[in-house]
């Protein structure tokens, strides 16, 4: 972990930056509703001022925005109130209505909250939902808030964690069509995606030796060869490499069984090798309080486990529950640390 996510004794409180995302959908809503409560932390909002305060008045919540001042020691927030930096939008913003126009404005939110993080004016950033769809119908190729904070700090390997209660679910691949899967595992990948799942749970969830269980990418783990081979030519070299070296691993098992009570009292994280493999489960368990954590980053990003939900944006209707809870989780990775 980078300097740029402790909290130094001079400044106890930790500064989230917080992103509403596209604003046509709930997240401009869920970040006003989480502002009215008190955190052990100061928040600061980079979007639109007039969008949010449109969004409270639709919503019939009071909240004050206050500039932000660069270079200021952090404060906790008073309820009700929100730190702001104004990026303007490039298109009118409507309640449930896509504007392809606002697709850079989105990203630019996007941009400024992972820059205030590597400076190290923030600690931790946290994200609502984006529309993909939206962004790329404007000619911006983008395929999640991963890989584009990702190729923006140029890491070589980030890891998604999904993360509700007990049960976390890292992915080996993010968004890829099922029929690139195979082609993206590979001994070298997977080695360097468990070293960074193992040390991001030590740093970020305080968790000192981490015990992963990793599933298998065929049915009934490849049936000894028999349904597939990656199992027995990429996953399990990989697994056994690392357990050289004395990484607590377990797998690969196949997917329909490894979440059965037992193994989820012994596992502290799971590795899936597909989006839709391991994120099932978790969602069914824990929808709309998950966090998404992305492991590997020069700074903490935590996000939401939802969409945009776009037809409950500005009714009122939306939970909170999910952005409350990866703010939380932030502020208490940082404590830890």
């Amino acid at each position: 972990m980078s300097d740029s996510n402790a909290t130094s004794p001079k400044n106890p409180v930790p500064r989230l930056v917080i992103t509403p995302g596209e604003p046509a959908g709930i997240g401009p809503d869920v970040v006003l509703m989480a502002a009215q409560q008190q955190w052990d932390a100061e928040l600061v909002c980079v979007a639109d001022s007039d969008v949010l305060t449109a969004r409270a008045q639709a919503l019939g919540l009071a909240i004050e925005l206050l500039p932000y001042t660069s270079g200021q020691a952090a404060e906790v927030s008073a309820p009700g109130t929100l730190k702001m930096i104004h990026v303007p939008a490039k298109a009118p913003v409507t309640p449930g209505v896509l504007d392809t126009g606002n697709a850079g404005y989105v990203l630019a939110t996007l941009n400024l909250g992972a820059e205030l993080c590597r400076a190290g004016e923030a600690q931790a950033l946290v994200t609502a939902p984006v529309q993909k769809s939206v962004i790329n119908d404007a000619g911006i190729p983008f395929s999640g808030h991963t890989e584009f904070f990702q190729a923006l700090t140029d890491t070589p390997t980030v890891v998604m964690l999904l993360a509700t209660g007990e049960l976390r679910i890292a992915l080996a691949t993010t968004h890829l069509p099922l029929t690139q899967v195979p082609a993206a595992i590979s001994h070298e990948g997977l080695e360097s995606t468990l070293r960074v799942l193992a040390q991001g749970l030590q740093q970020q969830l305080d968790i000192s030796n981490p015990r992963i269980t990793v599933l298998g990418l065929n049915p009934h783990a490849g049936e000894g060869g028999h349904l597939g081979r990656e199992e027995i030519e990429v996953i399990a070299p990989a697994i056994a490499a690392l357990q050289a070296e004395g990484l607590a691993l377990e797998g690969p098992l196949p997917a329909d069984t490894a979440f059965n009570p037992d193994l989820r009292a012994r596992t502290d994280a799971y590795l899936a090798m597909y989006h839709d493999q391991g994120l099932p489960v978790l969602k069914a368990l824990g929808f709309g309080g998950a966090v998404n954590v992305t492991l590997g980053l020069p700074f903490l990003r935590v996000s939401v486990d939802h969409g945009t939900a776009l037809d409950l944006a500005g009714t009122g209707k939306a939970s909170a529950a999910s952005l409350k809870a990866a703010m939380q989780l932030a502020i208490t990775s940082l404590g830890t640390q």
